[in-house]
């Protein structure tokens, strides 16, 4: 039995540092090396998100971690889940289930804190007692002093756990010297003795140009640099929420087979298109204007928390009509959960459940009508594609139940018997994230291409691939021995 380690926290100089994939390479590494790793993030805010076995939700990053740690994704692993659904209003997703829409001031105040703490320190304890070792992570910048009073993510937590704090600082974005002083020293003398190591991130040129900064952020810091790691490209492995499409393309290419992925403003579960992305001939841009789609050949409407505001700024912005004439032209149209309601008749929403009460016309592009509930539908499915025999897997996450008109087209069939989704003619919809993962689904869709259509590859396996590689990399860059050291001293 291997010995038993302290846990890490990967805190950061800030938001989209890396910590989310460090973090996965790390429970991958522990893997490989025989300890039993499990990911932790007592408070995720994130429209990414993930279906566990039994029906509840966390932060998809949380299930990519605990992927990479070869073990099932529980809610132990990020107990507090805030989906944005405005400017200033979050649902909240506590163990799994949404307990209610909070705004942001009462939701960040301190009276109720301690409820809300008592939770999230019952998930760590129940997570801590059956793996070794937690791989924990912090949110956005570990200096938000502003926040202190009222954390439960950051060093807060680390101090619950007794966890050796790692810092990761992003290089790529400039300041890192200042970056990385001021989140060491802007700590309590107490949190500040719990930061063990710094990790430099993103660093692009020649590492030899970085020997002195290195030594000069140790200097200044008082703490080791525990590795300087390259920007890491075509990994493929998922990234945590939508900040990261701000990085994407949003026009169409030559030479290659274009998807266009509607660029919402509540756009949730990007990952969805992962598989496409990753694909060599076959280019993933993010549209934002209606002239972006002229070129595209497939167009996809994705998930989106707020399916109606997102469907009236389609309407808005001309989007609406570019989608619909790129299905009269004959491109294929594909809608994902919230993107599936948009293209329907109709969406109601009587109770208000995503603001007042309202109803507003669809795209018109499949015979459905949608009425939004307050019952939140998470589950994991296996299920059969059109008439294709093989099965194929993915999970919903929705508040809304679509009804399909007499006579029309399923697309899908839940376990044998639960019909999903729609096809007319060019265009289809589905409620199941993940859809895009499956052979059979990918071989339809781009059956007018046929060096695409067949040359994907397993996708579990590719992912596999992708987390063994990411460790290979980060042993390359990151001193595991003197990491090690630490987590077996630290107390």
């Amino acid at each position: 039995m291997r010995k038993r380690l302290s846990p890490i926290m990967l805190a950061g100089t800030g938001s989209d540092v890396g910590k989310s994939v460090i973090a996965a390479g790390l429970c991958r590494i522990f893997r490989q090396d025989g300890y039993a790793p499990a990911p932790f993030k007592a408070q995720n805010m994130a429209l990414n998100s993930y279906a566990t076995p039994d029906g509840l939700e966390i932060g998809r990053a949380q299930a990519v971690q605990a992927e990479a740690a070869g073990v099932e994704c529980c809610t132990d692993m990020n107990p507090l889940l805030l989906k944005p659904s405005g400017e200033r209003t979050s649902q909240v997703v506590l163990n799994g289930r949404p307990v209610g829409n909070r705004d942001a001031y009462e939701y960040f105040r301190r009276e109720g804190r301690e409820e809300l703490r008592s939770q999230v320190h019952a998930a760590y304890d129940r997570l801590a007692e059956r793996y070794n070792p937690v791989v924990m992570e912090g949110a956005g910048s570990i200096a938000e002093l502003n926040l202190r009073d009222s954390d439960l993510v950051n060093m807060s937590m680390a101090r619950y756990a007794g966890a050796a704090v790692i810092l990761v600082a992003d290089i790529d974005r400039g300041g890192v010297f200042a970056s990385a002083y001021g989140s060491v020293m802007l700590q309590r003398p107490d949190d500040r003795k719990r930061i063990k190591g710094i990790i430099i991130n993103k660093f692009r040129g020649d590492m030899r140009l970085f020997d002195e900064g290195r030594a000069i952020i140790e200097r200044i810091c008082g703490v080791p640099v525990l590795g300087v790691v390259p920007y890491l490209k075509n990994m493929d492995i998922e990234a945590e929420d939508s900040v990261a499409l701000e990085r994407k393309s949003c026009h169409a290419v030559a030479g290659k087979v274009n998807v266009a992925v509607i660029r919402l403003a509540h756009i949730s579960n990007f990952t969805d298109f992962d598989a496409l992305d990753a694909h060599e001939r076959i280019h993933l841009y993010y549209a934002r204007t209606p002239g972006d789609i002229t070129d595209a050949d497939i167009v996809i409407l994705p998930g989106s928390k707020s399916t109606i505001a997102d469907l009236r700024k389609l309407f808005d912005s001309g989007m609406a009509e570019a989608v619909r004439a790129a299905a009269r032209s004959g491109k294929t149209v594909v809608g994902i959960c919230g993107g599936y309601q948009m293209m329907g008749i109709e969406i109601a929403d009587p109770d208000g459940v995503e603001g007042s009460p309202d109803t507003v016309a669809g795209l018109g592009l499949l015979p459905v009508k949608t009425i939004i509930k307050a019952e939140k539908v998470t589950r994991r499915v296996r299920f059969r594609f059109l008439d294709d025999g093989r099965e194929c897997i993915g999970y919903e996450i929705h508040m809304g139940a679509t009804a399909v008109e007499d006579g029309a087209e399923a697309l899908n069939m839940i376990d044998g018997a639960v019909p999903d989704g729609c096809r007319s003619g060019n265009c289809m919809g589905s409620y199941i994230h993940g859809l895009l993962d499956n052979a059979a689904v990918l071989e339809y869709i781009f059956a007018s291409f046929p060096e695409v259509a067949m040359s994907f590859v397993d996708r579990t396996a590719y992912k596999e691939s992708r987390y063994n590689a990411l460790a290979d990399f980060l042993r390359e860059y990151i001193d595991m021995d003197r990491l090690y050291k630490i987590m077996e001293c630290y107390d």
